[in-house]
């Protein structure tokens, strides 16, 4: 879902002022929070995410490598730390499904919800990304071809992979 109009070359951008780095924060705090809370399911959590993104790039001592598209790039950085946030708290704590008992619908739905971050933490980094930006951010298998920078037929065979690999997983 990158957007013409935000096409910048894929050279890299020094941003030499906190002007600089405020306004690339303006231009894209929106869609990183967005991206990181549809995958954490938790406004704090894609606090944090949104916090980190912007974290890295000041950590890169301001210089930020721009692909063709910025947006999708940003999306796909919150989506990566929002993955990276998940599997930390996974390691951390480990629930057991088993010993919740009958819950109403709604709670069933948000354990559901639970169960399928936890199984896409399962899943290889760069699968979890691709899985969360096609299925969660909505991009289309052109544009995740054109950004991993493979044939958008080996894409949808790759998604179908990982869809059963969730699925097995999600019946453990």
């Amino acid at each position: 879902m990158g957007t013409a109009n935000n096409s910048v070359s894929a050279q890299p951008v020094m941003m030499t002022s906190s002007a600089d780095i405020a306004q690339l924060y303006e231009c894209h705090y929106i869609a990183v929070y967005r991206a990181a809370l549809r995958v954490t399911g938790n406004p704090a959590d894609a606090e944090d995410v949104l916090q980190t993104v912007f974290l890295r790039v000041l950590n890169q001592g301001g210089r930020l490598e721009h692909p063709q598209m910025p947006e999708a790039y940003f999306r796909r950085a919150a989506v990566n730390a929002a993955v990276d946030l998940i599997r930390r708290r996974i390691t951390r704590t480990e629930i057991q499904l088993e010993d919740a008992g009958p819950q109403p619908a709604r709670e069933n739905t948000s354990l559901l919800k639970e169960q399928l971050r936890r199984a896409i933490a399962t899943l290889e980094q760069n699968d979890a990304i691709m899985f969360l930006l096609r299925y969660v951010e909505g991009l289309t298998n052109a544009e995740l071809a054109e950004m991993f920078g493979q044939e958008k037929n080996s894409i949808a065979v790759r998604l179908h992979r990982i869809r059963q690999a969730l699925q097995i997983e999600m019946e453990r």
